[in-house]
Formats: C-alpha cells, sequence, structure tokens
C-alpha cells in the first residue's frame, strides 16, 4: 500500500504520476512544482517531487538546454515563490497596498472564484478558476463559447461538473431557466436549447418566405 509514498510523506497516486510524467517532458522541477500543487492542493518542495520523478524513474528527456521558442512556465510572474525556496524580490519601486501575488483568489460580486494570473493594470490580469481548470483538461475555451457549472454550484469544480456551451445556448439556458441544480439535468437542458434555438431558426426562415 505504501509503494508510492515519498520521503516527504506524500502518497503518489497513479493520476499524479502520469502527471508529472506528461508535463515534466515542458517544464523544469521547479515549474512542475508550482502547477503540481496548485492542481492538487499540495505543498511539495521541488526537491521532493524531482526526488519522486527519480525515484519512479520519470525523466525530462531534456539535454539541458529549452528548445528553440520555449516560454518558461513562470515569465511574467515575478515575485511568485516556488515551495522550498524564498520569494524573488522587486527590485525597484514599491507595490501597491492593493497588491496580491499571482495565483492568489478573490470572489466577484457574482460569486465566481478568480485567480490572478498575471500582473498589471488590467480586468484580464484575473481568469475564472473554473475556466482555468476547464482549459487544464481541454485547452482553451473556443471564441463565443462559456463555461458553465453544470449544477448551478460556483464552488463545484468538479470537471464533469464544467461544460462547455455557445453564448447562444446560453441565452437560451438563462431565457427559460434550463440550467439545474444536477449536472445531468443540465444537461439535457442544453439539447432541449437546441431544439429551441432550431426551431428558432426555422421560423425565421418560414417568415421570410
Amino acid at each position: 500500500m505504501g509503494r508510492n509514498k515519498g520521503k516527504s510523506g506524500h502518497r503518489y497516486t497513479p493520476e499524479q504520476l502520469d502527471f508529472i510524467r506528461k508535463h515534466i517532458k515542458i517544464m523544469t522541477w521547479k515549474e512542475l512544482t508550482v502547477k503540481f500543487n496548485k492542481t492538487y492542493g499540495t505543498n511539495l518542495s521541488y526537491k521532493a517531487l524531482a526526488s519522486a520523478g527519480k525515484r519512479y524513474g520519470i525523466k525530462s528527456g531534456r539535454t539541458g538546454q529549452f528548445p528553440k521558442g520555449h516560454v518558461p512556465f513562470n515569465k511574467g510572474r515575478k515575485g511568485i515563490s516556488y515551495p522550498g525556496m524564498e520569494a524573488t524580490q522587486f527590485k525597484k519601486g514599491r507595490r501597491p497596498h492593493t497588491w496580491v501575488p499571482i495565483g492568489a483568489e478573490r470572489i466577484t460580486k457574482d460569486g465566481y472564484i478568480q485567480i490572478k494570473v498575471q500582473d498589471g493594470k488590467f480586468q484580464h490580469n484575473w481568469k475564472g478558476k473554473h475556466i482555468i481548470i476547464w482549459e487544464e483538461h481541454n485547452g482553451s475555451v473556443p471564441p463565443g463559447h462559456v463555461v458553465i457549472f453544470g449544477d448551478g454550484n460556483k464552488r463545484n469544480f468538479d470537471i464533469d461538473n464544467l461544460i462547455l456551451v455557445s453564448r447562444a445556448q446560453l441565452v437560451i439556458l438563462n431565457k427559460n431557466r434550463l440550467i439545474q441544480n444536477d449536472t445531468e439535468l443540465t444537461k439535457t437542458g442544453i439539447i432541449i436549447a437546441d431544439i429551441y434555438r432550431k426551431i428558432g431558426e426555422r421560423r425565421k426562415r418560414e417568415s421570410r418566405k
């Protein structure tokens, strides 16, 4: 039972080991540690994660040189601290009293949790936590689409509860109150919304005749 338990006391699941194998090919151990801790809610040091990689024979396959065009995982994240090391300090100027580090969370007036993804003065420096989680599993959200909570609970970040819909579908879902407190019912609501949309399109075509 303790076969996947490292010296740090953390018991690595098969899913976590696969996560390490996948991401170490494009990240350094320090970069991967940040992403691993964020994904699984752990607080491991990069030395502990690297030690686990060595123990399970997980190799990056790199020669020590990043390929041309590689963008570091923490590019633009000045001031972020990795577990096991001191935080980098800004040398010029002083941060305003409202400054928070990258990775910090806040709650919007609509009740959504957002995570700070970069420093700056604009709204796009913050991103919905549910969007970040969905994109980690599926890639970037396509233009004209949004991610909704299947059960309407803005604190349920289970990937199966995060559903991609088009903005056109969302309008119909909201208009007809088809987003339920049950993920499966909401998925059925999306099917109904598509039917409503097709009926509406047909009526428009017929009215033009």
